[in-house]
């Protein structure tokens, strides 16, 4: 139907393909696709939809989903794409597959606020995944205005993430069958990194030599956010990894792996860490990524700057890391007690 009413040319004064097409007043209409490569028009042309068309008023929540998940599946991690289908997903449950010209911030809001009542972390990532979406569909073309910008999340609690002692990390290995697992806990501990970070770490991205590690941005992992980063790395990692550095020196092989080659479930890990965690009777809210909590809290703990921190961390916005920035009730005790010798 669109190719019929629409087609493509390439003006003699423009190194761009244009889109033609007759309104329903027979108005000559044009937009440039800004493409070169008839091909890459063509593909263009096929996702175009003229505004105010029949088109659009009739493009639909999932078709909005559809391409959307098309285009993060180039651009984003396997986290973010189950997150961004979830967020769709509960959003069609609570309003039908509905035309996007029909869903309006009164409708996002009802949605976001609903959802916060029953669980406040889960409207968090449905606002935040919905958002870019939309805001996506604006370039597109699909919609002018972003129903989810117009209002603002509910404030959500801050509470701080439970963190571990070097001692204590020390009882959740020895209460860890499995060396390989082992391993795993203490470099989460020792590098801060995430655990889709550590599980897809190669010999790639370790250098012995100056005692750093890098989280690349490979063909089959993307770092949050695209961001890599250097680590340095301590004497206890270096001791680790010269130890499994002798076992393989493929610079594409896994480090951290059970079986060679094959990658670890990241819900195996967590379940190991959990089990580890309850053998050792410690605080039940500890979980794997407590394990980079630490990492932040003792760092800023013994004096590093907040800055480092977020960059060792791969923080885009320093505002994330300041949720590192608290001291155990022994520090506060004797920030105190600084101004405890006045003479009265």
């Amino acid at each position: 139907m669109k190719s019929e009413k629409m087609y493509i040319c390439k003006p003699t004064n423009s190194p761009f393909y244009q889109i033609i097409w007759f309104d329903e007043q027979g108005k000559r209409k044009t937009k440039s696709t800004k493409k070169a490569s008839k091909a890459e028009a063509l593909q263009f042309l096929s996702e175009f939809i003229p505004e105010g068309s029949i088109s659009e008023n009739r493009f639909l929540l999932s078709e909005l989903r559809s391409k959307y998940m098309d285009y993060i599946i180039k651009t984003s991690s396997k986290s973010y794409q189950i997150s961004v289908g979830l967020s769709f997903r509960q959003l069609m449950f609570f309003t039908g597959d509905i035309p996007l010209n029909s869903f309006n911030s009164y409708a996002a809001e009802n949605f976001i606020v609903t959802v916060f009542q029953r669980s406040k972390a889960a409207a968090a990532l449905y606002h935040r995944t919905l958002k870019a979406a939309f805001n996506k569909a604006i370039i597109w073309g699909f919609i002018e205005n972003n129903p989810f910008t117009s209002f603002r999340l509910p404030k959500i609690p801050r509470s701080f993430p439970a963190f571990i002692t070097e001692k204590e990390l020390m009882l959740i290995i020895k209460n860890t069958a499995h060396k390989y697992m082992q391993d795993i806990f203490l470099t989460a501990f020792c590098t801060g990194l995430r655990l889709s970070e550590l599980i897809n770490l190669t010999w790639k991205a370790v250098d012995l030599e100056n005692k750093t590690l890098t989280v690349l941005n490979t063909e089959f992992f993307t770092a949050k956010g695209k961001r890599e980063r250097i680590i340095p790395l301590n004497s206890v990692m270096l001791k680790l990894l010269k130890r499994k550095f002798n076992q393989g020196k493929d610079p594409e092989r896994i480090i951290f792996c059970r079986i060679k080659d094959v990658k670890l479930n990241q819900d195996y890990i967590s379940k190991k860490f959990k089990k580890a965690v309850r053998k050792s009777k410690l605080n039940d809210n500890l979980k794997f990524h407590s394990l980079r909590h630490s990492f932040a809290s003792l760092l800023i703990q013994r004096g590093v700057s907040i800055y480092v921190v977020k960059e060792l961390l791969g923080h885009q916005d320093i505002k994330t890391t300041q949720i590192y920035c608290h001291l155990e009730q022994s520090n506060l005790s004797s920030i105190i007690n600084l101004i405890g010798n006045i003479k009265v």
